[in-house]
């Protein structure tokens, strides 16, 4: 049945130009009070040097060091630059000719609620074989990057 009036709908530039995806998740944080409101200083935060933690810092070590088995470059520098903000959210984007990864980081102000999306398409077998066991990991590594972005925009609020 279709939606109608005001029923809500879930809509993100993550899925932008997309017909399909491989892997996506959604991943919330409540915004704490007098935080920015602003997407970007949200996205430019959560993927900060400084909010990964030491042991996401080890898995993107590894991670470096099993890519060129893969056949997989180094991502290069500015991976998770933002590449477009949008209303309430910014846009992250890369794609290779293995995967393409996509997040939006958005912030529903009203609701007082920080939402990371993401989407990932695999443009070949090694993108499967490489992001699989990422897969596991992805949300655990996204809630403890959004905790300590948490952390550094409600000091500076």
């Amino acid at each position: 049945m279709p939606a109608s009036g005001g029923s809500p709908v879930f809509r993100s530039l993550a899925f932008e130009r997309l017909t399909r995806f491989d892997y996506g998740d959604v991943i919330l944080a409540s915004q704490p009070p007098r935080s920015t409101d602003d997407p970007r200083v949200w996205a430019e935060t959560l993927f900060a040097p400084s909010s990964a933690p030491v042991w996401v810092k080890a898995a993107m070590g590894v991670r470096m060091a099993l890519a060129p088995l893969l056949g997989l470059e180094a991502a290069p520098r500015g991976v998770f630059e933002v590449r477009t903000v949008v209303g309430e959210e910014a846009l992250i984007e890369y794609a290779d000719k293995h995967l393409t990864f996509r997040c939006g980081v958005g912030v529903d102000a009203e609701a007082a609620v920080v939402r990371v999306t993401t989407v990932v398409t695999f443009n070949d077998w090694r993108g499967r074989v490489y992001f699989t066991p990422v897969s596991l990991a992805h949300p655990l590594v996204v809630h403890a990057m959004l905790r300590r972005a948490r952390r550094a925009l409600a000091r500076q609020g």
